[in-house]
């Protein structure tokens, strides 16, 4: 079995060598702006569209063997087992496979994603008692994630601005300018809630497949890793949420936060509160997670729709004091 494996993983190499040669390479660069990491990362892609339909033929062929070799792969033993034999065929498959990686490979991927983030010109609070305190509101809402499988990492950036995004693979990035906007405990854990919704639902996965296919990266011929991680930290940081992603993971968050025993009033008041702040310049958490206006709305018909008796979290005293340390 092992031979066989190795035979067509040689036929294939041999095939995709043979068709790489007519099929133009995309390429993404990034790098960061002396401005500071937000809006810093740039993805600068080129795909010869001139040449697409004269490739064609010598693209789909190859590709369908890649296809029943991938069939043959994960149709034996473990998908995890088979996944990992994914690098030695086609490093470009793996694009295709954004949406169906293990928990762990998501991991994987979000790792690199946080080295990239770090080792630029993010960076992350020093303050023992505000990280601390986040990892707990965190740790508070893990359990009533529906990835409860999922390594959830919290970190708190050191940056002024109003704003908090995710990765993959259960990284959560929190600003401290967000915690000193909230009133509350439960308004900054309706954000955290909110960002593993987006980790829950696997958006970023999605809207990375979708680009690596759109900006042709996506192609027979392979792409590097660190493309993939490139193009994922840009979208993650720079680039907005589609309005059908926030809602889902409003509605996710909903949930987790509820759980949690956390009010859910507190996911509309910080929305209306962003929403206000937005009358002078749009706050960042604004500019990648749209459609303020409407969300609140459809957060009201959840709310309306399954109340609960939770209130935990409301107390604005007992949070300043729990945040004295950023004042």
């Amino acid at each position: 079995m092992m031979l066989a494996k190795v035979c067509v993983i040689g036929s294939l190499m041999q095939l995709i060598g043979s068709t790489s040669r007519h099929i133009p390479l995309s390429s993404i660069k990034t790098h960061l702006s002396p401005e500071g990491y937000r809006g810093n990362f740039w993805m600068n892609w080129q795909y010869n569209s001139r040449n697409f339909f004269s490739v064609r033929r010598r693209f789909i062929y190859p590709l369908i063997s890649v296809a029943v070799a991938l069939s043959l792969f994960l149709g034996t033993g473990k998908p995890s087992q088979a996944l990992d034999f994914l690098p030695l065929l086609i490093r470009g498959v793996q694009v295709f496979q954004l949406s169906n990686v293990s928990s762990q490979q998501e991991f994987q991927l979000g790792q690199q994603m946080n080295q990239q983030i770090l080792g630029g010109q993010v960076r992350l609070s020093r303050n023992s008692e505000i990280n601390r305190y986040v990892q707990n509101i965190g740790e508070r809402l893990v359990p009533f994630s529906n990835r409860k499988n999922v390594k959830y990492t919290f970190q708190v950036v050191d940056e002024d601005s109003i704003n908090a995004f995710a990765t993959t693979g259960g990284f959560v990035y929190i600003h401290t300018g967000l915690i000193k906007a909230a009133d509350n405990e439960a308004e900054l854990a309706s954000v955290i809630a909110h960002e593993m919704g987006h980790i829950e639902g696997k958006h970023l996965l999605s809207q990375m497949r979708q680009q690596a296919i759109a900006s042709g990266i996506a192609t027979a011929a392979g792409v590097d890793r660190s493309q993939i991680v490139g193009l994922g930290v840009n979208l993650a940081l720079n680039l907005p949420r589609s309005r059908q992603d926030e809602f889902d993971a409003d509605r996710r968050g909903l949930r987790t936060m509820s759980g949690a025993g956390y009010g859910q009033s507190a996911m509309v008041s910080f929305m209306q509160k962003l929403q206000k702040k937005s009358s002078g310049s749009t706050p960042a958490f604004l500019s990648t997670h749209p459609g303020a206006g409407d969300r609140v709305v459809a957060l009201r018909r959840l709310i309306n729709a399954q109340p609960t008796n939770s209130n935990g979290g409301l107390d604005a005293a007992t949070y300043r004091a729990n945040t004295r340390s950023l004042r």
